[in-house]
């Protein structure tokens, strides 16, 4: 892409009023973004699917425009972008209706398979118990390629993002802002292992637009059509997953869902999607079966799995393992089932966390981190 080509598609990526549809309506009639950009108002009247109203808006601001300024601007802030006709685009995302025409981006595009890319979406009060198994699904692909997707909103996005870069898997977060803006804020320390060492954090936003309320579920036909698959993990009847839930089917892409308590309101989602034929999720190779995936894991790297045997615990700390193995528990709850001291107890828990089989969740309970046949 040259500097010319490149300069048209930040200028119109950086008009608020105007979206993607209207870009790649544009950019097909007039055959390149240049003439696109220069086209003079007959000629942009004449184009069909696009009202007056759109046309009219479009030449308004255009004036107001330079091209060059934003190309200049983009560069100062170090963002990098590719556009739809750039050969590192994503094969899969130029699939969907309605693709982001610029995609801007931290990081390294390198570092991630575009082909095994796995979107994970789910509630942003999410509970304990949907992030534990969420944990433990996505350590499993521990070695491999595989490159998980998501919004890095709070909850199950920011499980999900945090458990791949733990387990030195890649990651993509895609943002509902410009990079001007780190929404959450809690998740600032995240997005910088992303843009370091992990992945690649994308935003369809010129840098100075604002996280408004619209471009969250906007923002999630990305996430949706970036990957081969989504696993939804905690929705509500009501909720951004379910959107994304639907985007994923209306892309002719496999749905899977990760069953939770019946008791919970935000699986209600979950059973609903189950019911319409979304395929079940309780461990990774759910995942590799559904998207027909054979992988091979790298040997090199060191897998946090085997045998309860091979961890060489002693007995009180294989104990207090197998209760956390199987659901997150509170060091009170760890108190009442083993009726150790809690001078013991505390010990114990320091232990198994040194030794890397436990770690505490946000939430203050302990959840095994490893994973043993």
């Amino acid at each position: 892409m040259t500097n010319d080509d490149a300069k048209y598609w930040l200028a119109f990526a950086s008009i608020e009023k105007i979206g993607s549809v209207f870009i790649q309506t544009l950019f097909n009639h007039f055959g390149s973004i240049k003439s696109a950009w220069c086209a003079d108002a007959q000629e942009l009247y004449e184009v069909e699917s696009l009202t007056k109203r759109q046309i009219a808006d479009f030449l308004q601001i255009r004036n107001d425009t330079n091209p060059d300024d934003c190309l200049n601007f983009i560069k100062k802030r170090g963002i990098k972008f590719i556009n739809f006709t750039d050969e590192n685009y994503p094969k899969l995302l130029k699939q969907i209706y309605n693709p982001p025409m610029t995609l801007f981006y931290k990081g390294d595009l390198a570092r991630c398979n575009f082909d095994r890319t796995l979107a994970v979406v789910g509630s942003r009060k999410a509970s304990e118990a949907a992030k534990t198994v969420l944990t433990k699904i996505i350590s499993e692909f521990k070695g491999t390629d595989i490159c998980i997707v998501s919004g890095l909103a709070l909850g199950i996005d920011t499980c999900a993002h945090r458990a791949a870069v733990n387990n030195e898997i890649s990651t993509i977060g895609v943002i509902a802002s410009g990079f001007d803006f780190i929404y959450p804020s809690q998740n600032k320390d995240l997005y910088k292992k992303i843009e370091d060492s992990s992945g690649v954090i994308f935003s369809e936003y010129w840098p100075t637009f604002q996280p408004m309320q619209w471009r969250f579920p906007h923002r999630n036909r990305i996430v949706t059509g970036l990957s081969k698959g989504t696993l939804v993990a905690e929705a509500a009847i009501k909720s951004g997953a379910l959107i994304s839930a639907n985007l994923c089917l209306e892309q002719n892409r496999e749905l899977m869902c990760m069953p939770g308590l019946l008791t919970n309101p935000n699986t209600e989602g979950i059973y609903k999607l189950i019911k319409n034929g979304a395929a079940v999720v309780t461990r990774a190779q759910d995942i590799l079966d559904t998207l027909e995936w054979q992988i091979e894991v790298n040997q090199n790297t060191p897998q946090n799995q085997g045998t309860i045997e091979s961890l060489n615990l002693t007995e009180q700390e294989e104990k207090i393992f197998k209760l956390v193995a199987t659901e997150a528990k509170t060091i009170d709850e760890l108190s009442l089932q083993t009726n150790y001291d809690f001078a013991d107890l505390t010990m114990l828990l320091t232990t198994l966390e040194i030794k890397g089989c436990i770690k505490m969740t946000d939430g203050g309970k302990y959840m095994s981190v490893i994973n043993v046949g």
